[in-house]
């Protein structure tokens, strides 16, 4: 019988460090700049997209979309303000195609086309199934002649949700996937949340963006863009009727001559 050796079992006890509360901001001056303090909005990031709104970017951590990761835009059913939304970054972020995976509506080319996109840019792919939308969606991501991927997925999971964001980091491209408002209590990979909602301010519609997740202090309040591009809304505001005073109501052409 072969002798049986025993090895010393030894026990490592690790004293946590307390550093008085009262002590704590001093310390953070010492931190290298690379670490990022929960309090304040990161700066340290990779490359962005500006939004073409000042004050989304100025909410953003380094000031726009982030590329090569995944931004997640929640909606309620019915609500479409993604493109509002996303519209002047996809005419910024180059000339190659921008992929959209089963949208749920037909995008308006001439529409798109007078805000500065080119509808030649747009690939449309049906994926009926979430493991299609998926596995398009990864493909595109993979793809060199791709600058943006824009999903719409109903359900999906965390791990495949992970696949994407890793997708898209390892070949740095744009990525957007939409989703019910429902996902907000759900957990994500995604290191930009926002919740969009329609809203009404001085009689025109406008687009608030809750800011749900971002590496940063969280923020209160909505940020509030307008709903359509400006000279729609002009064009919009001048076709309403302006009540003066006495019986008669005038459209807004007539109510300035």
């Amino acid at each position: 019988m072969e002798p049986v050796e025993y090895f010393p079992i030894v026990q490592l006890l690790v004293t946590p460090i307390v550093v008085p509360h009262s002590k704590r901001s001093s310390l953070l001056p010492g931190l290298p700049a690379a670490v990022w303090r929960a309090n304040n909005l990161a700066t340290s990031v990779g490359a962005r997209v500006p939004t073409g709104d000042a004050a989304l970017d100025a909410q953003l951590p380094g000031g726009g979309w982030p590329l090569g990761a995944l931004t997640e835009i929640l909606q309620s059913p019915g609500v479409h303000g993604e493109w509002n939304l996303l519209l002047s970054a996809l005419v910024r972020c180059g000339s190659a195609d921008v992929v959209l995976v089963e949208p749920p509506q037909i995008p308006f080319s001439p529409a798109l086309a007078a805000r500065g996109l080119d509808a030649r840019r747009l690939l449309w792919v049906r994926a009926s199934s979430a493991s299609q939308r998926l596995w398009a969606a990864e493909q595109a991501l993979r793809c060199a002649g791709v600058d943006a991927v824009l999903a719409w997925f109903p359900q999906v999971g965390s791990s495949q949700l992970r696949r994407l964001h890793m997708a898209a980091a390892e070949f740095n491209k744009l990525l957007f996937v939409m989703r019910t408002a429902s996902a907000g209590n759900e957990s994500s990979p995604a290191i930009l949340r926002l919740l969009l909602e329609p809203g009404l301010t001085l009689g025109a519609a406008t687009l608030q963006v809750h800011i749900l997740k971002r590496r940063g202090p969280p923020l209160s309040q909505p940020i509030v863009l307008q709903a359509c591009a400006p000279v729609l809304a002009r064009l919009l505001a001048a076709a309403q009727p302006v009540v003066r005073e006495g019986p008669y109501v005038l459209d807004r052409a007539a109510a300035l001559v």
